[in-house]
């Protein structure tokens, strides 16, 4: 392989079917912070560009229902998150909104909790705190390769 590498993460582009919703609940739930606004040939504003406070890359929320649709249940990326201290604060949150978590989890080396956004996206905060067990290699986590 040539000498090439990566230098970091320019953006993570997030899809949505109704970008209105989706940008008054990433706002309101996790703090979003909308910087641009990507109008398409036609004037509309489909795409917003932004940031998630603490979390170091931008965030992109694309209109697009079809794909939207299509990762209802999945969880794209991991937005990182110190400790268990940290994901009761998130869940407190959480539930002072009235949204709907996973409650927290045991990961394969932290703990989880998942968010899901107006799409059924699944958007998960994960700790790298070492206050968790690492349960890598066992049954039902990441197994080493």
């Amino acid at each position: 392989m040539a000498d090439v590498r990566f230098t970091g993460i320019h953006h993570v582009k997030l899809p949505v079917s109704d970008l209105a919703r989706s940008r008054e609940w990433y706002e309101r739930v996790l703090g979003y912070t909308v910087e641009l606004e990507f109008p398409d040939d036609d004037g509309v504003v489909r795409g917003v560009g932004g940031r998630l406070p603490g979390a170091g890359v931008p965030v992109a929320l694309r209109q697009n229902a079809q794909a939207a649709v299509g990762n209802a249940g999945f969880d794209p990326v991991s937005f990182a998150i110190a400790d268990r201290t940290a994901a009761e604060a998130w869940i407190a949150h959480f539930d002072g909104l009235g949204v709907r978590h996973s409650g927290i989890k045991g990961g394969t080396r932290g703990w989880v909790v998942d968010v899901y956004d107006p799409d059924g996206l699944t958007v998960r905060l994960y700790s790298t705190g070492d206050d968790a067990g690492d349960h890598t290699n066992q049954p039902g986590y990441a197994h080493t390769v």
